[in-house]
């Protein structure tokens, strides 16, 4: 076994390195997956046992030279310890703990971002504040509605105003998106909306040239297209979104085209790409510089600069800077004539990532965006695709029918590697992606965004209107496309959430297969396979109640959900019903005819798998006499109520009041499993996990 695996790595030199930097990622996922600091000394421990038998082996073992399992131990256990280190010492040193508790305050503050969302009828300030009972400032976000907005909230203006504000909140349910995570690592210690007008006690002195640009570039690409297609021609142009109606941005997330929408390696490469190929037929005019300078090298630099400034206009955001470093490499590789489609740059420009946004690791964009570009590397790497894109002497209609196919297979590939991230992440996924890009990304890539770059240029003379009339065009034809490929029947899936082991073992399999080359790399289709087995076996919860205890649906009595309160707080409903992993309608408690329904409470009865349990559930928060709770509570299984409910309430199984769920936060519940899953299960000991008790208001 030795012998055959040192000659297993032996042979594999080009395809080691990559692990190195999965190694990384794995270190940054385990620190987030180890509830405490015992844990993740361990790990670091292990780490160092590691490296040091790594180290400890001689030039041979048995007779058999075994210096490169040294090299891997030494390799994985010092990447894996890096990537722990990193994430905690980003942590401990850049995380932002929450405001201490929920409340109105009076604050001074500057305002360091605005974000106009006129999609959502709302501005978005981010503040740095001065509470009048802090000595520090915070930073903290405020949505401002039509009433609240002055011209002059701008960045570097010092205001005055009274807000309500709430620490960043714990998932809503188990599976749940975690704010609070993502608050920690992006500075953010509350969130809120102001009471009362805002007084603006010093305007910007000096404005951001860089957002400003970006506001101004904004307005002028909405002013010259209207509509849907004006707010898609304005993300590409300066990567604004706000103003995406939320249809529009639902059909492409359900078409599978919302990578449009954010920028990242199609939009980087489509510029820097231009930039070249415009730079190398100019410059090619001129005989004298062609004969004197290396065009390529120009070129690059010309590109890797409008990819710089692409990127720092549009919002830097990480998936961008990943893919401007990505697709920096790839100038570089094409400089030095080197292959730019590499497994090797790929992993340099993750490692740059991780490094710097070690948090990114655990998110959805990250893991979708390099998977995607993983997907295509090792497709276009292996040797049939290599074969069939092979340069002949055919004539061009084949040619164009060749490429087409290969853009149709790797939409495919793509839309099934990331599948299980997306059902992971948000319990849905596309499943006509492929069919929608092969239209999408070549009418993206070739005609809206060189007609938008076109455009912009001919308007410095007053001549852009015809460029800007093809713009909306081609921009209502990608609408259209979304809005026909989502409307299709089955055109997504829903699944209710993944256990972090299965996804993690479906996640190894696609990386077994997608870095290693030849028949070893099929091994990674056993866990890809028991993967998608195992989501046949998945099913909702029967109840999940919100961490506030206010919202209650139930689920598996019928087609829709049934929910304790349908009139306001859809958003919560939509939530309980986006985490369960269905899609439908919801039907009030008081219109089940299985339910029973007054003033204060509902009682129903839950059948599941032969069993019967019976719900009580508060309607209101109002307090209520303490003879009929006993007996209430005396005859049901399980009793939820917003409000502290005495001792004498007793029910039969499980009692969710509201001193629980400020231990708990949201819960799930198997009636036939009788279990209780809530959001603090596994949860541990990082700087975000911690409860706030609400205050009264």
């Amino acid at each position: 076994m030795v012998d055959s695996l040192e000659h297993f790595l032996a042979e594999r030199g080009f395809e080691r390195a990559p692990w190195l930097a999965v190694a990384f990622g794995m270190g940054v996922a385990l620190w987030f997956s180890l509830p405490a600091m015992a844990q993740w000394i361990a790990l670091l421990c292990g780490c160092t046992a590691m490296v040091l038998a790594g180290l400890a082996m001689d030039n041979g073992h048995d007779g058999v030279r075994v210096s490169h399992i040294a090299a891997a131990l030494v390799g994985v256990g010092l990447m894996v310890a890096a990537g722990c280190v990193t994430i905690w010492a980003k942590s401990t040193l850049a995380g932002t703990p929450p405001l201490a508790s929920r409340g109105i305050y009076w604050m001074t503050a500057r305002v360091i971002e605005r974000e106009e969302q006129p999609a959502l009828d709302r501005v978005r300030l981010r503040l740095a504040a001065r509470l009048d009972h802090m000595a520090a400032p915070i930073e903290i976000r405020l949505n401002l509605g039509p009433g609240d907005d002055d011209p002059q909230l701008v960045e570097d203006a010092s205001i005055r105003l009274r807000a309500r504000l709430n620490p960043p909140g714990p998932p809503t349910v188990p599976g749940g998106y975690d704010f609070a995570q993502f608050a920690w690592f992006d500075h953010l210690a509350a969130t809120g909306s102001p009471l009362g007008s805002i007084e603006v006690l010093k305007p910007a002195d000096r404005r951001d040239w860089l957002k400003q640009w970006q506001r101004q570039l904004s307005d002028h690409v909405r002013a010259r297209v209207a509509g849907s297609p004006g707010a898609l021609a304005s993300a590409f142009a300066s990567g604004d979104r706000g103003g995406i109606a939320r249809e529009d941005d639902q059909a492409m997330r359900d078409a599978g085209l919302t990578h449009l929408l954010s920028i990242s390696g199609l939009h980087v490469s489509a510029v820097i790409a231009l930039t070249y190929v415009v730079v190398v037929r100019v410059l090619a005019l001129w005989p004298w510089l062609a004969l004197r300078m290396s065009l390529p090298l120009l070129a690059s630099t010309a590109g890797a600069l409008t990819g710089l400034a692409y990127t720092l206009l549009t919002g830097a955001e990480v998936p961008t800077v990943r893919s401007c470093v990505g697709a920096l490499l790839v100038l570089a590789a094409l400089t030095l004539g080197r292959s730019p489609l590499s497994l090797r740059l790929l992993a340099f420009a993750g490692l740059f990532v991780m490094t710097f946004w070690p948090e990114a690791v655990v998110g959805p964009g990250f893991q979708m965006s390099f998977g995607s570009v993983l997907a295509i590397v090792a497709l276009h790497g292996s040797a049939p695709v290599r074969a069939f894109l092979a340069h002949r002497d055919e004539p061009w209609p084949m040619r164009i029918w060749r490429h087409l196919a290969m853009l149709l297979v790797t939409g495919v590939v793509i839309d099934v590697a990331l599948m299980p991230m997306a059902l992971y992440h948000f319990h849905r996924a596309g499943l006509y992606g492929a069919a929608a890009n092969v239209l999408a990304i070549p009418l993206t890539t070739f005609v809206s965004m060189p007609m938008i770059a076109l455009a912009l240029v001919l308007d410095l003379g007053g001549f852009g209107a015809p460029a800007w009339w093809f713009v909306g065009k081609s921009l209502a034809l990608l609408l259209a496309i979304a809005h026909l490929t989502a409307s299709q029947a089955g055109a997504v899936i829903r699944f209710p959430p993944m256990s972090t082991a299965l996804y993690l073992a479906v996640i190894a399999g696609e990386l077994w297969l997608a870095l290693w080359v030849g028949r070893v790399r099929l091994l990674g289709l056993l866990p890809i396979a028991l993967g998608l087995v195992s989501l046949a076996f998945l099913r909702p919860p029967d109840v999940l109640i919100s961490g506030d205890g206010r919202q209650v649906g139930v689920f598996g009595q019928g087609p829709a959900m049934i929910s304790l309160r349908n009139g306001r707080g859809g958003f919560m409903r939509q939530a309980l019903l986006d985490d369960a992993g269905l899609a439908g309608d919801t039907i009030a408690m008081t219109d089940w005819p299985a339910a029973r329904c007054n003033s204060d409470f509902c009682a129903m009865i839950v059948r599941t798998q032969g069993t019967e349990t019976r719900l009580l559930m508060q309607r209101r928060g109002a307090r209520v006499g303490t003879l009929g709770l006993v007996n209430a509570c005396a005859a049901s299984d399980i009793v939820v109520s917003e409000r502290s409910l005495p001792a004498v309430c007793r029910p039969h199984w499980f009692k969710a009041d509201r001193g629980l769920f400020e231990r708990t936060g949201g819960l799930a519940i198997d009636l036939s499993a009788r279990k209780v899953t809530t959001v603090t299960t596994g949860q541990g000991k990082h700087g975000w996990e911690r409860w706030i008790e609400p205050v009264e208001e």
